[in-house]
């Protein structure tokens, strides 16, 4: 199964960075006529390079002005992490590179950093560079952004007109690379693929005006999913879901939406079942899985819907079973689904309470047969699958809403504050081997990466390269 997905080209991982606090107002805003490019130049962003780090602009170019050095020199690097969640889209890292058991209390050395827009996007990376989605306040525009692995140089960035007002953030969504191209999605839903190498435009749809999506509260967080050589959105509006081919932009597929759901912060998952691949989506007003080839929908359900924000995305557990959770109350639930291409059924298997195992925002993780997740409250949990908890980290051990995963056995939990923790991933119980400040805060909520030892970690407007590998 793992190797299946790599082949077919999956970004790893779920479940998205995306809603924040209940009773925020949304603010209103006014869509730019039409789409044009903001030629290179015009930009202002800043790269800091932490101490002992190497440089923070193309050779040549002025302080923070936007160029374009795709041709530079780049150090090879081992690792990938290309999409959200990993490259099995599951929150675990298979990197063979070994890992330091733990560390000091200054933490992991600091490779490089760099200076972001306000946001929680996560980055990916892949051929030992880092692509990330930005948000340019002062030139009101959405940035792609390609930065060397090796010391934070910034090697192209591409960037387009959007207005967006600050929310809690502004951008929030991980993109998906390959060795052709990276595709992200922005905050007001603009769908957008570059070259991987050069940063050149490919094509961009604007899924407000083609498709009728709704941009969600706090903007988009859903994470593009590529797949069979298509980009797949969850979009709402006049489509549910709609595959898009990934050369061209031309769309391939667009399954129905009968019920009218609109666009949530959760992203698509790929579930196989009884041989068919499907594409399960938990949409405004519960959750289908349409069949990758043509998007018919085979099954849906509504007894699994969350008023205010639907965020983590779901998990396909063995057996042909699927897990969902969030916040808001909703708690957690386990589906079995079960027939054909011809039609599927699901049934549930068990729900429980949110004091049991809930997610306002991040993604649980399925490791070994155990679910792990930060609750509602903080506290970071194991859970069987059967919906009986192993262990809870307990009221001292608190994360709130940052992100986490797995990589070589184990947890590496970010918390709101910038708290870097190492613990052991095992259901025996909560362990901690080190602790320390990473960043300065606030709002760490964006997603991990992990590449050749390399940890990619943010806040609300920076973003570090930590060295976890032994040495």
């Amino acid at each position: 199964m793992r190797n299946k997905l790599i082949e077919i080209g999956i970004p790893s991982a779920v479940g998205v960075i995306c809603a924040t606090l209940l009773g925020v107002l949304v603010y209103g805003y006014v869509r730019p006529g039409g789409f044009s490019e903001r030629p290179l130049g015009m930009d202002q962003f800043r790269v800091a390079v932490a101490p002992g780090g190497q440089g923070a602009s193309a050779p040549g170019a002025p302080a923070g002005v936007s160029f374009s050095n795709a041709k530079a020199a780049v150090a090879v690097l081992p690792g990938a992490w290309p999409g959200f969640r990993g490259p099995l889209r599951d929150g675990v890292s298979a990197d063979a590179t070994p890992l330091a058991p733990g560390f000091g209390p200054a933490g992991p050395p600091v490779l490089w950093s760099a200076t972001l827009g306000e946001g929680y996007a996560g980055p990916v990376v892949l051929n030992s560079r880092v692509y990330l989605i930005d948000y340019d306040q002062g030139a009101q525009s959405d940035a792609i952004r390609c930065f060397s692995l090796a010391d934070g140089s910034e090697l192209w960035r591409r960037s387009y007109p959007e207005v967006v007002k600050r929310n809690h953030g502004m951008s929030r969504t991980v993109p998906f690379v390959n060795d052709k191209l990276v595709v992200t999605l922005g905050p007001k839903c603009r769908l957008t693929c570059c070259d991987a190498a050069t940063g050149e435009m490919k094509w961009q749809h604007d899924l407000v005006s083609e498709y009728g999506v709704t941009v969600p509260e706090w903007y988009a967080g859903q994470c593009p999913l590529v797949v069979d050589g298509m980009v797949v959105i969850g979009t709402g509006g006049s489509a549910l879901v709609v595959a898009f081919d990934a050369a061209t932009g031309k769309e391939k597929w667009r399954s129905p939406n009968p019920g009218n759901w609109a666009m949530t912060h959760s992203s698509i998952m790929p579930m196989t079942v009884n041989g068919v691949k499907t594409l399960v989506y938990a949409g405004s007003g519960g959750v289908a899985a349409v069949a990758a080839a043509g998007g018919k929908i085979l099954w849906s359900t509504d007894e699994w819907v969350i008023n205010t924000a639907t965020v983590p995305t779901p998990i396909v557990a063995p057996g042909n079973r699927l897990f969902l959770c969030g916040g808001y109350d909703s708690g957690a639930m386990m589906l079995q689904v079960d027939g054909s291409a011809a039609g599927m059924s699901v049934k549930t298997l068990w729900r429980v309470k949110a004091s049991v195992f809930s997610s306002d925002q991040q993604t649980p993780i399925l490791y070994k047969d155990h679910l792990y997740g930060v609750i509602t409250g903080g506290q970071m949990v194991c859970l069987k699958l059967d919906g009986t908890p192993a262990w809870s980290s307990g009221p001292m051990n608190r994360y709130g809403l940052g992100p986490y995963m797995i990589a070589r056995g184990m947890l590496y939990i970010l918390d709101d504050k910038g708290t870097l923790t190492v613990a052991d991933a095992s259901p025996a119980g909560f362990k901690k081997r080190s602790e320390a400040r990473i960043l300065e805060g606030p709002d760490a909520w964006g997603p991990l990466a992990l590449a050749g030892g390399r940890l990619l970690a943010r806040d609300l407007t920076r973003m570090v390269c930590l060295d976890v590998a032994a040495h």
